[in-house]
């Protein structure tokens, strides 16, 4: 809440309401933080596999209800680092993001398994001036029975 007085102006107040909701760092039913150590195990793992090298840091939170986010920090490659180096930031992420869409199922299927909610939507991002990854899940909701968003992918190719 924030209180606004001024010349002409009685006081008066004006609910602000926050930007985001902040939870703690809880899984998705209020429980131990268990599942997003989980998760942020699986996407260092991935990576791993992916890429031939694991991030130095991750980080895994709720963003509401529906959203998860992985944050994930030095990840880049020799070659990547190289490639950043030369100036070559759109070729970087081009080429980090194919790899990434290319593994949709791969990253997907983790969360699902972890969260027991299905995959709304994926969305890759890095920032290669930082060496900073986000891999970022909007899920269903808990009595969604349709399709995952993996699945879906494999029925347009």
């Amino acid at each position: 809440m924030a209180v606004a007085a001024g010349v002409g102006f009685s006081l008066f107040h004006i609910e602000t309401p926050p930007m985001a909701i902040d939870l703690p760092n809880l899984d998705h039913d209020g429980g131990p933080q268990n599942t997003l150590s989980a998760i942020s195990n699986e996407m260092v793992r991935l990576y791993k596999k992916q890429f031939g090298r694991g991030p130095t840091k991750t980080r895994t939170n709720w963003a509401g209800s529906d959203v998860l986010v992985v944050t994930l920090e030095e990840t880049f490659t020799p070659a990547e680092r190289s490639l950043r180096r030369l100036g070559k930031h759109q070729e970087l992420r081009d080429l980090r993001l194919l790899f990434q869409y290319a593994e949709v199922d791969t990253f997907c299927e983790p969360i699902e398994r972890l969260t027991g909610r299905k995959v709304r939507a994926f969305i890759s991002g890095i920032d290669t001036d930082a060496d900073l990854a986000t891999e970022l899940f909007v899920l269903h909701p808990h009595d969604y029975d349709g399709s995952e968003r993996a699945q879906n992918d494999r029925e347009q190719s």
